[in-house]
């Protein structure tokens, strides 16, 4: 650290009262005893990035975290780490981001994810958490932006900057160049292959650094690719949930009662692997997270639809789903509502809107026929669907309900959809099984197969969405665009009850 260098950190403290009596000098010679101080402070810290955060945030880091750390000071320019949920990657980027800011002059640090939910919400929320948990005088030295945490003794020089990583602007990850660059990438399995493009040149210095860090949902693309055909060029992290006291048991063992312990989501949330191609899921994992991460702009005028599965028996739930094209915009559940009841809520949720959809799909076996014929005495565009009748594509599917469910795993493979992050519509999602039939026909597991397996749980969410591809109002329209996801179901296959 240079004179210049420690006369632009010696701004920060030197104008406030607050700073500490071993930072002032007496008079004139106070910037010099500040100078001295933080030459002191980043030749200590510079390459020990473990004390600083012992010192700085009283914290320990986990082994794994440490090793990490180390890795970027030691001059590791590219570092993967793949893991189960809640080891604590965003705490040890953050870690790495304040540490580097601190240490490092000129420094930028961008860090990114696949969406502005996941990158502020989540990533850049927590950076903010750390930073007040600095000692008081070091956060004078900061400024805290919506976008950006600064050096104030060097605005434009110094800083941390969150910009989103999507497909159609890979360029905001260009252009990044300083003395010292570092690049942090959070869910790096969800950010698109033009994004790291794109960063490429920004990571071209002498003293550019990359972290990627993520749950491994896909089996393919750019972070898969570090942990194999690239993994000469890159030093590589596996973190299981078994390997951190950050995890809960009961966490290891609510998935594996939830998913199987064979399934994918078990693998990627608790082990840390990446998927099995082979999986007999509908849907993938690697599409149920990226849909909750992306970011999406509904057309004007797009029609709205809604599913309701209705409750059959004691522990579950009536499922509402609201869905405007390529956009989930609402899950509603209720519980213990017998027939009269359940048209009741759904009559009261369609008058609430100024903006009412323009049909209403209800499973319309058992008790939900009878909601079916109130909601259509009360002047609701509802009409009855029956999943277990043939379906229009009969020689592929045995029943609608198969054709349906492959209908929204087409939605979801398009990857331009967007569902909330509610774990219990994630998890059905991401459980619901097929098999091939004797005559080569696809079956959906029925839900009485589902709750046998899964303990007494049933897909209601889940199916409350299936139902809304039986529509004849969105016949994959969004706007004026035509929608790839899937040709509608033919209406004469869709049953009123």
């Amino acid at each position: 650290m240079n004179e210049l260098d420690a006369k632009l950190w010696a701004k920060g403290p030197a104008k406030h009262s607050s700073t500490p009596s071993k930072w002032q000098g007496q008079g004139k010679d106070q910037g010099r005893d500040l100078i001295s101080f933080w030459k002191d402070f980043v030749l200590k810290y510079r390459n020990d990035p473990v004390g600083f955060v012992k010192y700085c945030f009283k914290a320990e880091p986990d082994g794994w975290q440490s090793q990490v750390l180390r890795d970027i000071a030691a001059g590791e320019r590219r570092i993967s780490v793949r893991s189960g949920h809640g080891v604590g990657k965003s705490t040890c980027a953050s870690w790495a981001a304040l540490w580097y800011l601190f240490t490092r002059h000129t420094v930028k640090v961008v860090v990114t994810a696949p969406s502005a939910a996941q990158l502020f919400d989540a990533l850049f929320a927590e950076i903010k958490t750390w930073v007040r948990r600095l000692p008081a005088d070091m956060q004078e030295l900061i400024d805290i932006k919506s976008e950006r945490i600064e050096l104030k003794a060097a605005p434009q020089e110094s800083f941390i900057s969150a910009r989103t990583s999507r497909a159609e602007q890979p360029e905001a990850l260009q252009g990044v160049h300083a003395d010292y660059v570092l690049l942090i990438a959070d869910e790096a399995s969800g950010i698109p292959e033009p994004v790291f493009e794109a960063a490429a040149g920004s990571m071209s210095g002498h003293n550019a650094t990359t972290l990627l860090l993520g749950n491994p949902v896909r089996s393919s693309g750019f972070f898969y690719d570090t942990h194999h055909r690239l993994r000469d060029e890159w030093k590589t992290y596996h973190v299981s949930c078994f390997d951190s006291v950050r995890v809960s048991p009961d966490f290891v063992k609510d998935m594996a009662s939830r998913y199987g312990e064979d399934s994918n989501a078990y693998r990627i949330r608790v082990l840390g692997d990446f998927p099995r191609s082979d999986d007999d899921t509908v849907i993938a994992m690697e599409l149920i997270e990226s849909a909750w991460q992306r970011d999406i702009t509904i057309p004007p005028k797009t029609p709205e639809v809604w599913g309701l599965d209705v409750a059959r028996f004691g522990s579950d739930s009536t499922a509402l789903c609201k869905r405007r094209g390529r956009t989930i915009i609402e899950l509603k559940r209720w519980s213990g509502l017998d027939l009269m009841q359940t048209a009741g809520a759904v009559f009261v949720e369609y008058n609430s809107l100024s903006d009412k959809p323009a049909e209403i799909l209800v499973d319309a076996i058992g008790i939900g026929a009878g909601v079916v014929d109130r909601l259509r005495e009360l002047g609701l565009p509802v009409r009855g669907i029956n999943v277990s009748e043939s379906a229009a594509m009969s020689t592929k599917y045995a029943n609608l309900r198969a054709e349906l469910w492959f209908l929204m795993r087409e939605w979801f493979t398009e990857r331009q959809c967007k569902i909330p992050r509610d774990e219990r519509l994630i998890e059905q999602l991401a459980t619901v099984r097929y098999k091939f039939q004797s005559n080569g026909r696809l079956l959906v597991e029925s839900k009485d197969e589902i709750r046998k397996r899964m303990r007494g749980q049933s897909p209601d969410e889940a199916d409350a969405l299936a139902l809304t591809f039986a529509s004849s109002a969105v016949i994959a329209s969004a706007g004026t665009e035509k929608q790839s996801w899937g040709k509608p179901v033919r209406r004469e296959y869709i049953f009123a009850a």
